[in-house]
């Protein structure tokens, strides 16, 4: 599964650790990606989305089907 949230587009940032010698390596901050399954009710079916934490947030405040008409309206397939 790719680091990758559907409704907000959130995806890995890159950076580099820093040791305590001062050298630099690189590395990867991924976003906290969960798989979450909501029923949709107006397609009378249950739709599996990947999502960030944050993400999962804003589906509870704004509901499931103004989220799944964001993620369309991004070009997502749901």
């Amino acid at each position: 599964m790719s680091a990758h949230c559907q409704l907000t587009g959130a995806q890995p940032g890159f950076g580099n650790n820093i040791s305590h010698s001062h050298r630099r390596t690189s590395r990867r901050f991924d976003p906290n990606i969960q798989r979450k399954r909501y029923r949709l009710p107006s397609e009378g079916r249950h739709v599996r989305l990947v999502l960030s934490a944050r993400a999962i947030k804003v589906v509870d405040n704004i509901g499931i089907e103004a989220a799944v008409a964001r993620i369309r309206a991004r070009g997502v397939k749901v």
